[in-house]
């Protein structure tokens, strides 16, 4: 209820605002809001998955408007709130926020350079490169490790296949997905047969399941891995070379395993790395004598200033992170869901090297 009340809120904020802002005639005003109104319908058109009714170009477009109106509406509410504060302090002339044009303008170009900026900037996939050191490892191993894809309407096979390319360019001896490979829709995965993208990856890929991959339907995310040709980890693991690779399910899954009895089945002997989508309880991989936590479903908030709320709710949202022996590294993801607009934070994939630990070598 309050995800939808606050934005509903916020709507009529900015409606009135708009209203009062435009110097047009009632005939003009009402058709902007209706037409603002109607994008943010969009948004419960690919929530609920209606779009997969609609013609592909269609369906595209909906999704698009309406997961980018989400955000939009929010950087509107910011910008009038400012300017609201700072005309109750007589900063700023009443009269700037009535029936002015400059002002409407000013607004729109401000918006217009913002998500240009966070448009490009999104479609820039940043490398993040660590090192890390064990003495269970005997020779260097290379992974590359990725998140929340969200493949779907908006990340489409040819951009995929862009992203295929860049972690090719890397060599890894494996690669490990944390999730939400899945936007919300197996329709365009299926009709653009993205399984196909994923055989031309040059090393063996390693999944567990994210969210996501519950709300596209879970047997139908299990048959895409398949025919990608993923190894599913779910509640289990993989033995590569020195490495033991844990997959735990997500927490959709109020019955998956507990971390101790799927670490307890595991060789203890290799380099433990547990892929778990949600960055929730870090205190269990280190009480369990996990190596290194992989995870994503932040997305680091996606936008500024959501990332201060990621920051709040979790132990770690974003980035490298340590407890006692356990190394982490919580990625905000390589893909994003919803409108393609990244502003304090960024789409990225991790390059892992372990080496082995030698004398008087520390772990990072």
């Amino acid at each position: 209820m309050l995800f939808l009340l606050l934005p509903l809120l916020a709507l009529a904020y900015v409606s009135w605002h708009v209203w009062l802002l435009l110097p047009l005639s009632w005939g003009w005003k009402i058709l902007v809001v209706l037409l603002m109104v109607g994008a943010f319908a969009m948004l419960f058109a690919s929530i609920f998955r209606a779009t997969d009714r609609l013609p592909m170009p269609v369906a595209t477009a909906v999704y698009e408007v309406g997961t980018s109106s989400i955000i939009v509406l929010l950087y509107l509410t910011m910008l009038f709130v400012v300017l609201d504060i700072a005309r109750l302090l007589h900063l700023l002339p009443a009269a700037w926020l009535r029936d002015n044009w400059w002002t409407a303008g000013g607004i729109v170009l401000f918006l217009l350079g913002l998500f240009v900026y966070g448009n490009i900037h999104y479609h820039h996939k940043y490398r993040e490169e660590v090192t890390l050191r064990s003495a269970k490892v005997t020779k260097p191993v290379k992974l590359v490790l990725m998140s929340d894809l969200h493949l779907g309407y908006h990340n489409r096979r040819k951009e995929f296949a862009r992203w295929v390319d860049l972690i090719n360019n890397e060599h890894p001896d494996m690669i490990l997905v944390a999730g939400d490979i899945i936007d919300g829709s197996m329709r365009p995965l299926r009709e653009e047969r993205m399984h196909e993208e994923f055989r031309r990856l040059e090393a063996p890929v390693f999944a567990c399941l994210g969210n996501h991959e519950y709300f596209s339907g879970e047997p139908e995310a299990q048959r895409f891995y398949s025919d990608a040709g993923i190894h599913l980890l779910r509640d289990s693991s993989a033995l590569q070379g020195d490495l033991c690779i844990l997959g735990r399910d997500d927490r959709m899954n109020r019955r998956r395993r507990l971390l101790k009895d799927l670490v307890a089945s595991a060789d203890k002997t290799k380099y433990l790395i547990l892929l778990d989508h949600q960055p929730y309880h870090l205190e269990q991989a280190e009480r369990e004598g996990v190596d290194f936590q992989f995870s994503g479903h932040t997305h680091h908030g996606q936008v500024w200033p959501i990332s201060w709320i990621t920051d709040a709710m979790y132990e770690c949202a974003f980035g490298t992170y340590q407890r006692g022996s356990t190394n982490y590294y919580i990625s905000s993801g390589l893909g994003i869901w919803g409108g393609k607009f990244r502003i304090g934070t960024r789409s990225e994939y991790l390059v892992l090297t372990i080496e082995p630990l030698q004398r008087g070598q520390a772990g990072w």
